[in-house]
């Protein structure tokens, strides 16, 4: 029996010595466009997805939910984009326990295509650089876990407990279809501790261990005015719906942020004393913060523990975009027929997605908004998720992570949000995100990047989860 401390030496350098490899997996990756908002490369991306896994030692496989109204494929959901699951069963421990590995191969289309200094798709190298959509967020993410478990299946010929994968393909479009797919293969998913998509690393290079992840609920608000569009000069007489927007979205938030909708925030429960701890100590950079994004303060002139209070636990009300009228350029004297905004509201654990929006609803109509004159489209809803500090799994995460990294930080929730909710409820199993993704690695933007240094410190941490969560009991 080989010690720990030998075994894992082995694995860093079998790590190291795969790095050409990882890259190139990820280049491949990286290459494939797989945007699911234009429904591009979506099937391509999931069986070479699948060839990657097989490549590592990964028995993999393509799922699909059955079949609903309308479709096309006989006993598939045409609508929803498929699954690839993979799995390697512990020869040594195979009635052990089951750590799951959740990750999605969609990414957000490239554009402005004007602003890249390089091909979105071309995965070029320079330095420490791995450029490209999907770069981090989150093919380089999936390929870390990937690469980990092929190293520790060709250096010790096994893993040391059972390891899964489900790696979808509608994250970046509201993961809309992976409640039914839980649900649907609840059986074949069964684990005891789930690893999220993606985890931060800030400046200093200390990995940030979230706990959980802000809700979300997105609607679009659509005013109606004339049956097309006017001439400016009837503004006298014609009401622009316009107007009657910017009033309903004035009625909604104050200019602190708070939300001004009826019972807004009736179910928020308060952070926990443990929570507070954790908040006071997490580091975060201010000023090099609002230098990145080109800011002089922060909403309200919060500063402080109160900064990050309101990233892990403040619920927002953002208008994510706003269109009517004439917009080209040069002048057109147009009163519109129609003005819409997309609003996207962060929750926190208790708002029910489903209730915020008929509260919305309430509220309008009580402004005096109508549903012909002020409509609310809902887009996507998702619950907020929270795991606490003391839980098992978050202890064995955080131990094993500081091992590799030498220091961490332990977030109470990321400011973001993704499908962590239905996984914690219908598999019943805690959840913690951590990864190789640097802060400020330009995801959904022009120019994404990976860093190499951390895609090989992540493998490794990853290795050494796999390996403490075996051993935990």
């Amino acid at each position: 029996m080989q010690s720990s401390e030998l075994l894992n030496e082995i694995i860093a350098r079998a790590v190291d010595s795969e790095m050409d490899n990882l890259i190139r997996d990820l280049q491949r990756l990286i290459r494939q466009p797989s945007v699911s908002a234009k429904n591009q490369g979506i099937t391509e991306c999931a069986s070479l997805v699948a060839d990657i896994m097989g490549d590592a030692g990964i028995d993999s496989q393509i799922l699909y939910l059955d079949r609903g109204v309308g479709d096309v494929r006989p006993g598939f959901n045409s609508k929803a984009n498929p699954i690839v699951y993979g799995e390697v069963k512990s020869k040594t421990n195979p009635n052990g326990k089951t750590i799951l590995f959740y990750n999605h191969y969609d990414v957000q289309p490239e554009d402005p295509i004007e602003l890249w200094d390089k091909d979105p798709y071309s995965g070029d190298v320079e330095g420490n650089y791995v450029f490209g959509r999907g770069a981090s967020d989150d093919k380089g993410e999936l390929i870390t876990r990937i690469k980990a478990v092929e190293c520790l299946v060709r250096k010790t010929g096994d893993v040391p407990c059972n390891v899964k994968f489900v790696v979808e393909g509608e994250e970046e479009i509201g993961s809309n279809n992976i409640s039914e797919y839980l649900k649907q293969y609840k059986n074949l998913f069964a684990c005891d501790g789930i690893i999220w998509e993606f985890g931060y690393v800030d400046e200093m290079n200390r990995p940030i261990i979230s706990l959980g992840m802000k809700g979300l609920l997105y609607v679009e608000l659509i005013a109606k005015g004339p049956s097309r569009d006017a001439h400016s000069s009837l503004a006298v007489l014609i009401e622009n719906p316009a107007w009657n927007l910017i009033r309903a979205l004035n009625s909604m938030r104050d200019n602190s942020g708070r939300i001004l909708v009826k019972d807004w925030y009736n179910e928020v429960r308060d952070f926990s004393a443990q929570d507070i701890s954790l908040i006071e100590q997490e580091p975060f950079n201010e000023e090099y913060f609002r230098k990145e994004y080109g800011i002089k303060k922060f909403v309200n002139n919060i500063a402080g523990t109160e900064t990050r209070k309101a990233l892990a636990g403040d619920s927002t009300c953002n208008i994510a975009g706003l269109l009517s009228g004439y917009i080209g350029e040069g002048a057109k004297t147009v009163l519109p027929a129609v003005a819409m905004a997309k609003l996207d509201f962060r929750l926190v654990p208790d708002m029910v997605p489903e209730r915020q929006l008929e509260r919305i609803k309430n509220h309008l109509e009580e402004k005096g908004f109508k549903e012909n004159e002020v409509a609310v489209r809902f887009i996507h809803g998702e619950a907020a998720a929270r795991v606490s500090a003391t839980d098992p799994f978050a202890t064995i995460i955080q131990n094993a992570v500081k091992e590799i990294f030498g220091s961490i930080i332990t977030n109470v929730s990321s400011a973001g949000t993704g499908p962590m909710h239905p996984f914690i409820e219908t598999l019943k199993s805690p959840c913690v995100s951590v990864g190789s993704t640097y802060v400020y690695a330009k995801i959904h933007s022009p120019n994404e990047f990976a860093r190499i240094d951390l895609l090989n410190n992540a493998t490794k941490c990853i290795c050494n989860i796999i390996e403490k969560f075996a051993k935990s009991g």
